[in-house]
């Protein structure tokens, strides 16, 4: 026998919160089939179809992985690193219109990771090259943690974020972070080799911290003084376990039998979750009591 009680709204109460994880991955790990972390060189060139490919997990062309990084991250900021300049107009009280050259505005949504006023720099040069990581959602989940990216290759340096969505290494920005996307880009160290050694290195560390949101619902069992006053311990039965007939001394008023375990069951009556008490608690006669279950999903 069990006791069955519905919730009402005011007896669930459901509670976002942010949970992350630390990974970290060396050298031949990062293109694993469970990790897939590919690394990628760009380059300003013609694109020729089936020439110049990049890629350890999926071959792409080095001319479109350039102009695909140029025109979502840094569009905005071909004709100068803190922007392009566009005219805009101020509308005067005698009817007239001023235009102003020089204002930074931007045209375009580059993925800005911080309000603070952005500066991105991309070499525009013919034959110039860009390095980019693609971390896969399933591992930084919602976004990777600001802050805690982390890219070491022992002949060029360590690499590290600001949290702020700039790529530090040796006190200077050398690229970007693109925390919702798992987009690192890099796109100025001081030899242009090492942007080819930072994706053809078999000696590279990656690490970083994932961000999930988690949902926790509380649910508030309650029972009254006149229910849950039925034990289901089997030792309480006073014949074979199938007559469910109890010893005389359980079945009186004042017996108060001890909670172990709450059930939450669904529509159909399918148990879905169980929640085991620390240790047993006593039901009351005169006042209620309340549980509380808490089930993270």
């Amino acid at each position: 026998m069990s006791v069955y009680k519905s919730f009402t709204t005011a007896d669930v109460i459901v509670t976002p919160f942010k949970v992350n994880k630390s990974f970290t991955f060396k050298g031949n790990e990062l293109t694993g089939s469970n990790v897939g972390i590919d690394r990628l060189y760009g380059t300003n060139q013609p694109y020729i179809s089936g020439s110049d490919e990049t890629g350890y997990i999926q071959s792409q062309s080095q001319a479109l992985v350039y102009q695909s990084a140029k025109q979502l991250y840094y569009s905005n900021y071909i004709s100068g690193s803190n922007g392009s300049p566009v005219t805009t107009a101020s509308f005067n009280t005698d009817g007239t219109i001023t235009s102003t050259n020089g204002a930074y505005q931007p045209m375009y949504e580059n993925f800005l990771q911080s309000t603070y006023t952005a500066s991105r720099f991309f070499p525009t040069g013919s034959g110039e090259h860009i390095a980019t990581f693609s971390i896969p959602s399933n591992l930084f989940g919602e976004y990777i943690k600001p802050g805690t990216l982390s890219i070491l290759e022992p002949n060029i340096g360590t690499f590290t974020d600001n949290g702020e969505g700039d790529l530090i290494s040796a006190s200077l920005k050398v690229g970007d972070v693109i925390y919702g996307q798992g987009m690192v880009i890099v796109t100025n160290t001081s030899t242009p080799s090492d942007i080819a050694d930072l994706v053809n290195s078999s000696n590279i560390t990656c690490s970083f911290q994932s961000t999930l949101t988690i949902f926790e619902s509380q649910y508030k069992c309650t029972t009254n003084p006149n229910e849950s006053t039925y034990t289901q311990n089997p030792s309480a039965i006073s014949g074979s376990l199938n007559s469910g007939i109890v010893y005389d001394f359980l079945t009186g008023s004042y017996f108060q039998p001890y909670i172990t375990t709450v059930g939450l069951y669904n529509t159909a009556n399918q148990l879905v979750a169980v929640g085991k008490l620390s240790q047993p608690l006593q039901s009351s006669n005169v006042t209620d009591t309340t549980i509380l279950v808490n089930l993270d999903l």
